[in-house]
């Protein structure tokens, strides 16, 4: 419940309170959010260490849980959004993961030369691994493992929107009915996609829930699938999102399946790394994933292109040295929060 998401954040902003007292050299505070609060602790630390304070946004809040219906209270979202200024305007830099999200900050009247993107980086060290160790992954998988797989891996939560996939399993079943859709994950909107699959006659035939894997158990999964994915609700904020799972598919090398639009989408469209769905056709879209799933050039050179990203722009390695520029810029200005 809401009630229960504030108290969980203020007693962890307490507690990160209490634990920046406890260190004493600090050249610069990084606070990465969301949720939000996290600027309060890290506003904190840098005004008691006298340093600067560079602000990571993963997420547009409070634009994020606004339109998602979950924060409706006025004075709570008036005090959010004078939180968000105040962590923009006290940072020495600020940190996108997409453009959208610098657009939303630009917005607030921050000038673009105090924000760098930084997007969610591809592990390739992790991830990349010999098709050797997808194909024994699907050996174990009985009769399953001889079918194209839609692979989904995380959180079943209400800014997913994972109904939506499942909705699609049930016009995909109609023209491939070998074509499996494999959620691997947990969350609260997990038991409602299951009743949708089992309502809509897809459940264990073409749809399949199956529990969160260990992140070091991944890469087999991952190398397993046919094509990877990631899904999110229709909302504008939505468009902005840098999804984790989007760029591990690029880390594994694999195809990579969206269902909203904003830039993902038209990166995938521009480098040919994947098929970005149209949300409102789900005929269409059934047909679109089909096609794809059964042109074996397409789903090699997808995969290719899937892969030069994640050698490329979206390197763990590359973008970690772009972060590590940006924190010894902020501790050479010597912005101070006051």
């Amino acid at each position: 419940t809401p009630g229960r998401r504030l108290r969980t954040f203020a007693r962890f902003v307490l507690a990160a309170c209490r634990e920046s007292t406890r260190v004493r050299e600090v050249d610069v505070v990084f606070a990465t959010s969301t949720p939000l609060t996290i600027a309060i602790p890290g506003l904190w630390a840098a005004w008691r260490h006298r340093c600067p304070f560079v602000f990571e946004v993963r997420d547009l809040w409070p634009a994020a849980p606004i339109e998602l219906g979950v924060l409706k209270n006025p004075l709570l979202i008036g005090l959010a959004r004078g939180l968000e200024r105040l962590a923009y305007r006290r940072a020495a830099h600020i940190v996108a993961l997409s453009p959208g999200m610098k657009e939303g900050i630009l917005a607030t009247g921050e000038p673009p030369e105090k924000v760098t993107v930084i997007p969610n980086a591809s592990d390739v060290e992790l991830f990349r691994v010999p098709p050797e160790v997808g194909q024994a992954y699907r050996a174990e998988q009985g009769e399953l493992g001889a079918r194209p797989w839609l692979v989904y891996t995380g959180t079943f939560g209400r800014v997913n929107g994972v109904d939506w996939a499942v909705r699609l399993a049930a016009q995909v079943v109609r023209l491939d009915p070998r074509v499996a859709f494999i959620f691997f994950g947990d969350g609260s909107e997990k038991e409602r996609a299951a009743a949708l699959a089992r309502e809509l006659g897809v459940w264990e035939r073409t749809v399949y829930f199956r529990d969160p894997v260990p992140r070091v158990e991944l890469p087999r999964v991952l190398s397993a699938a046919t094509v990877l994915s990631s899904f999110a609700q229709d909302l504008p904020v939505m468009r902005t999102n840098s999804a984790n799972k989007f760029f591990d598919a690029f880390a594994a090398g694999k195809p990579v399946v969206i269902n909203y639009g904003g830039w993902q989408a038209e990166l995938l469209e521009r480098e040919g790394a994947g098929l970005a769905l149209a949300r409102h056709d789900l005929e269409g879209s059934a047909r679109r994933l089909v096609a794809a799933l059964s042109d074996g050039d397409w789903l090699r050179r997808a995969g290719q292109a899937s892969a030069r990203l994640g050698d490329t722009e979206f390197n763990r390695l590359r973008l970690a040295e772009v972060l590590e520029g940006v924190l010894l810029r902020a501790v050479n200005s010597r912005v101070q929060v006051r």
